[in-house]
């Protein structure tokens, strides 16, 4: 029986339809209707996949919420090229169940599930067709074939770059980070106070950035940044054009592949052309990516045709980690510059204002003083850090390059525990690398809820920029409406029901939800314009009703 046979068969019998009749309307015995009865809060607790009508195994609230938060976890590890077995989701998914008992009111369903949930291969396949994940493999498949398939990938680029005459300058490679650009480490009384602090969201001061630099190291791409609309940036009256990034506002901080594809066009290509003529350098350029879901597998038939110059290598998936020279402590160098400017920064302000470090913190540092930081620290990224890099992918390109003259670079956590020192923070070397660190950690289950929240949630943007106001409400509702016609039609009559209930959810969060945002901020500012102005609470019945979706 589908969920919404069951759900329907649960509403007559409340509404005092017997058992019998039950039986004989939908043509099933009394023993499976009374099944369904005696497991109706679970059926009515349970949100399937889109796409998904029928679910043999009734699962906990606990369940479907553990599987929501490990296909956010899914979907961050896949945007950074990583492996996924089985082994690596299974334990996932039991860290991810585990918390969630521990954070809910327990319960005798919870408490009988406790124990059958055991996250077995069969549970793991069935996680793989309901959510339509293909890149994630069984046991022993992948992981110990990481080394080996890094060497025969080694030989396939060597080919390429030889074959086609490459040299250091035209070689490039682009990866995407996170950055928690507002945190400080740990033992800091900044970061003590604000764990303790009511509604405190560890996601909330998350951006990705993506870093792009060539193999000679003297060619930095302006980097591609994405982040919700920032208040700041009308505040500010930022022009975005102006900013020392290419920046994209994204809810989810996830890099998608509309936006990559315009950084190519728009930022890589003309950046890349110019330093080729201002360098007298043949007209050709290769750009390594790894194979995460935001770099599109046909991105050079997305070029355009001024810059068709430029060809792409993809690293295979279990490679990245020990290939990707941006992994070769190019990013994590990144960071450490970026906390030493930011540092730097604190001192100078409280050394020379009246602001306490306390104030500037919480009032005073925004994203348009990070992106500030962000320019000075990828500046400050050294040529010998961003050549060295290269040495696993591309070892000749190094071999190639002697790094005599080359001042002896000072440890630049000394720099920052210095700084920290002089603010009246207590902070080691250990404390900063562990903050370098926790920029790449695994995601906790609390990260990951606010993470989906973050994703999901119709809440109001913090800013609506001028391009929204040409939009009137009466589009955006006669779009929306037409997207639930055409979504319901695909769901009913295409036979694929996984894999067009994900592409539609896709298209939902990447396209719709922006509309929506603009729709539900109008509502707000309208409720907020009659609170002030009791003039315009009373609304004809016509008015109420041209408010309704």
């Amino acid at each position: 029986m589908s969920i919404e046979l069951k759900r329907e068969t649960i509403e007559k019998n409340e509404q005092g339809v017997r058992v019998t009749d039950l039986a004989r309307q939908y043509g099933r015995s009394t023993s499976t209707i009374c099944t369904v009865l005696k497991q109706k809060e679970l059926i009515k607790g349970i949100t399937p996949a889109k796409g998904v009508t029928i679910i043999s195994k009734l699962r906990s609230s606990l369940h479907e919420k553990m599987e929501k938060l490990l296909m956010v976890w899914v979907t961050e590890k896949q945007l950074k090229g990583d492996t996924l077995t089985q082994g690596i989701i299974c334990e996932k998914a039991r860290a991810i169940y585990g918390d969630l008992l521990n954070q809910s009111p327990r319960t005798s369903t919870d408490e009988a599930s406790e124990d059958s949930f055991k996250a077995s291969r069969g549970w793991f396949d069935n996680f793989r067709k309901r959510k339509g994940i293909h890149s994630a493999v069984r046991h022993g498949e992948a992981a110990s074939s990481d080394v080996k398939a890094a060497e025969d990938h080694l030989k396939t680029s060597s080919e390429l770059i030889e074959a086609n005459g490459y040299i250091p300058q035209q070689v490039f490679n682009c990866n995407e980070t996170g950055l928690f650009w507002k945190k400080m480490p740990n033992r800091t009384y900044i970061t003590a106070e604000e764990k303790i602090m009511p509604g405190h969201k560890p996601m909330k001061d998350r951006l990705t950035l993506a870093l792009c630099a060539n193999a000679s190291g003297d060619c930095k791409i302006k980097p591609l940044l994405y982040l919700e609309n920032p208040r700041a940036f009308k505040s500010h009256k930022i022009l975005k054009e102006k900013l020392q990034v290419m920046w994209r506002a994204n809810p989810k901080a996830w890099v998608t592949r509309q936006f990559f594809v315009q950084w190519v066009n728009l930022v890589f290509g003309p950046s890349v052309k110019k330093y080729l003529q201002e360098n007298n350098l043949p007209m050709q350029a290769l750009l390594v990516l790894d194979n995460a879901p935001a770099h599109p597998p046909n991105l050079e038939d997305g070029i355009l045709e001024e810059f068709k110059f430029i060809n792409v290598l993809y690293l295979l998936p279990n490679t990245t980690p020990i290939l990707q020279p941006m992994h070769q402590q190019v990013i994590s160098n990144f960071k450490k510059l970026y906390i030493k400017h930011l540092f730097r920064r604190c001192f100078e302000v409280t050394e020379n204002t009246n602001f306490t470090l306390r104030e500037y913190w919480k009032d005073h540092f925004n994203i348009v003083v990070c992106l500030r930081m962000i320019d000075k620290a990828w500046l400050s990224v050294t040529t010998r850090t961003l050549t060295s890099a290269w040495k696993k992918l591309w070892p000749e390109s190094v071999a190639e390059r002697t790094f005599e003259g080359f001042e002896p670079e000072v440890p630049v956590e000394e720099e920052i525990v210095s700084l920290g020192k002089s603010m009246g923070l207590v902070i080691d070397e250990r404390d900063v690398n562990e903050l370098v660190e926790e920029h790449s950690q695994e995601l906790t289950t609390e990260e990951l809820q606010e993470l989906q929240s973050q994703q999901h949630s119709g809440v109001l943007k913090e800013i609506r920029f001028e391009e929204e106001d040409t939009i009137s409400t009466s589009e955006i509702k006669e779009i929306l409406g037409m997207w639930e016609r055409v979504s319901q039609f695909v769901e009913k009559k295409h036979p694929q029901k996984v894999a067009t209930g994900r592409a539609s959810e896709l298209f939902n969060d990447t396209c719709l939800t922006h509309f929506r945002s603009i729709l539900q901020g109008r509502k707000k500012q309208t409720s907020l314009d009659s609170f002030f102005n009791p003039a315009k609470k009373a609304k004809t019945s016509e008015e109420k009703s041209s408010d309704k979706i």
